[in-house]
């Protein structure tokens, strides 16, 4: 059997780590005002992070069905005889719907995976199923090892507002209405796919220090090691020096980090940093 794996362009998985991988990316659509544009091909997290500032409306667009049905097929005329689709939290977006319609009308078996998680942790899922698939693994395993690696990632966000969540719908109004009331900079994360308040706290240099404190606590929980990421969005600098910090005390060489795609961007907002720990089997 030979197994395909395909996710989408929030996974945030470069073009080289994903041919590396040979994991297909279906990409979002991204909508800057009235223009139209397609993530990881014409538009940058900069654009998104300069719309927000200047107010210009930002929406996001799931990947119709054809979209995906089109990648299915090129597959599978290229030999795959099974398809792992790993995807978004569909709490979060309507991306796996589409791919489970386009599912039924797939020439091949095509499962579909909730990875009920954003960015680099639906990343981490594809990238693990992609070496079960590797070591030999058939299409079960390779879903089994990216749903189990989305179900116990953690991830965790610091945002500078939780206005750009309470417009997508990302966030429950209620939590941004505290958020602003108490003039905190919040921490948040995901649980069983939806974002979520972690804790409060009143500034920004407490607020990282404790998602780096979370973070470090998150890793050392993995009894057999651990895969880790820091995201940003038009905040490279102080991205850079959490990620360092949680180098020096994780004793690793370095951390990856890595600006957030733009339909990611375009519901967190400028500033934001974010840390996933997934655990490795």
């Amino acid at each position: 059997m030979s197994v395909a794996i395909v996710t989408d362009s929030t996974a945030s998985l470069s073009p080289d780590d994903a041919a590396h991988d040979r994991i297909t990316v279906v990409p979002l659509q991204v909508v800057i005002g009235a223009d139209v544009y397609t993530e990881g091909v014409d538009v940058t997290s900069e654009m998104i992070a300069e719309a927000l500032a200047a107010f210009v409306p930002v929406n996001t667009s799931r990947p119709t069905p054809e979209d995906f049905l089109a990648a299915y097929e090129r597959l599978a005329s290229d030999g795959a005889t099974a398809i792992v689709s790993v995807h978004l939290s569909a709490k979060m977006s309507g991306t796996l719907d589409s791919a489970v319609l386009a599912s039924k009308q797939a020439s091949v078996p095509v499962t579909c995976v909730d990875s009920l998680q954003v960015g680099i942790a639906t990343g981490f899922a594809a990238g693990r199923a992609s070496r079960v698939r590797d070591a030999g693994g058939d299409a079960l395993a390779v879903a089994d090892a990216a749903r189990v690696a989305g179900e116990s990632s953690t991830t965790m966000l610091y945002v500078d507002t939780l206005e750009y969540l309470k417009r997508g719908g990302r966030v429950g109004a209620a939590a941004a209405l505290i958020g602003s009331a108490l003039a905190v900079k919040p921490l948040l994360t995901l649980r069983d796919g939806l974002v979520v308040p972690l804790e409060r706290v009143r500034t920004t240099g407490k607020a990282l220090s404790r998602l780096e404190a979370l973070s470090v606590e998150a890793c050392e929980a993995c009894s057999d090691g651990f895969d880790i990421g820091v995201q940003h969005l038009a905040n490279e600098s102080v991205a850079d020096a959490v990620a360092q910090r949680l180098a020096t005390t994780l004793e690793r060489d370095s951390i990856a980090v890595d600006e957030v795609g733009a339909a990611i961007g375009a519901h967190v907002g400028p500033g934001m940093v974010s840390v996933t720990v997934t655990p490795r089997e």
